[in-house]
């Protein structure tokens, strides 16, 4: 849903942004394969009922709608990311970071599969560009963990402890799932910010590659 509102927040902006995803995991230590549904899991982790649980999550379903998503809560899957992050990074290394990115996020939250299950992470990448063969390969080995790790080890640098977290410039940070207009003001802001202001008039000397030309009143 950050990412969502970020998109849609740059195109408002008439200026180039680019943007680099990095992984993060908000529970290392998930199993592959896991039996229980989100909101079971919710209930364990917290204490609460089941029905609180999913009333907890239509909240988020409710916003996500209005930003444009399809959040399917009560048929997602549970898993380990740490494969799927290696295959975001493997996407990078072939310019296809962004697609790869977006089409496990669907796949994850709308169409409910399992983006543990390294058939159904082979049968995105092949969806995206990536060669199924090469693709196959790298989720059987240890391939781009390395690139995770690091990934991973920045945002405990930075006290990285949540997500969406964005930080701009490597100066900027913005929490949360903010509302397009947040993005839209902070992004405008940054980039006053880092704007050139010329402080003298054009008297003096300016070189270029064709020789200096001397400028007076």
């Amino acid at each position: 849903m950050g990412k969502k509102r970020l998109e849609d927040a740059i195109k408002q902006i008439d200026h180039s942004i680019e943007v680099t995803y990095r992984c993060f995991e908000l529970d290392p230590t998930m199993e592959r394969d896991i039996k229980e549904n989100m909101y079971e899991k919710l209930s364990q982790k917290y204490g609460m009922s089941i029905a609180s649980a999913k009333a907890n999550t239509q909240n988020m379903v409710q916003m996500a709608k209005e930003a444009g998503l399809d959040f399917h809560f009560d048929t997602l899957i549970l898993t380990n990311t740490f494969d799927a992050h290696r295959l975001t990074m493997f996407a990078k290394t072939h310019g296809l970071m962004k697609e790869m990115t977006e089409r496990i996020l669907r796949a994850y939250f709308t169409e409910s599969k399992h983006i543990g299950d390294h058939e159904t992470l082979t049968k995105l990448a092949v969806e995206v560009g990536l060669n199924r063969e090469a693709v196959e390969k790298m989720l059987a080995s240890d391939e781009m963990a390395d690139a995770v790790r690091t990934d991973e080890q920045t945002g405990q640098q930075y006290g990285i402890t949540g997500v969406p977290f964005f930080l701009i410039n490597e100066k900027y940070a913005l929490t949360g799932a903010q509302p397009t207009e947040v993005f839209v003001n902070a992004l405008k802001q940054i980039i006053a910010e880092d704007e050139i202001n010329v402080l003298n008039d054009q008297d003096g000397a300016i070189c270029d590659d064709d020789g200096c030309d001397i400028h007076k009143k």
